[in-house]
């Protein structure tokens, strides 16, 4: 909640938003649809979703997630 707080005070006009969000098994979630309504006028591209269990060792997939959204 204290995210969306601050969301909510952002003017996203104009901005894109390449959302990353840990799990351990929901993926995405209501992630992405619950940013869309939070960052109103910004321009959204793929998220990502990394188990938490496997943050440390994400860099690749990272790193193609980063290339593939630009």
């Amino acid at each position: 909640m204290h995210m969306f707080t601050v969301l909510e005070q952002i003017d996203f006009r104009g901005k894109t938003v390449r959302a990353i969000c840990t799990n351990e098994g929901s993926g995405m979630g209501r992630s992405e649809s619950d940013l869309k309504k939070l960052c109103s006028g910004a321009k959204f591209k793929k998220g990502l979703a990394i188990q938490g269990s496997s943050v440390l060792s994400c860099d690749e997939s990272l790193k193609k997630w980063n290339k593939s959204t630009k």
